[in-house]
């Protein structure tokens, strides 16, 4: 089964009640969020009301919260391949 993993890009701040509304059926609250919804025509056509303020891709499984933090963790920028002989 696929998922869209939906982001929120802008905020829906100053927008009508309506499209705040999606958002919120959504599950989206705070900028840079990111949300899995199963592929269904309802949750398209979400989607299709708020295309201006979130991106959308589509994923095999829906990721934990644990795992999405380790996505966004970067790299330490040096690696230890082994220890100094003394």
């Amino acid at each position: 089964m696929s998922y869209f993993k939906i982001t929120l890009i802008r905020s829906g701040i100053g927008l009508p009640g309506k499209t705040q509304g999606v958002l919120a059926a959504l599950g989206l609250r705070k900028r840079m969020q990111t949300v899995f919804h199963p592929v269904t025509m309802d949750v398209a056509g979400q989607i299709m009301k708020v295309k201006e303020l979130v991106a959308v891709s589509e994923v095999d499984r829906a990721m934990t919260k644990q795992e999405m933090k380790e996505s966004r963790k970067p790299d330490p920028g040096y690696y230890i391949e082994s220890a100094v002989p003394r």
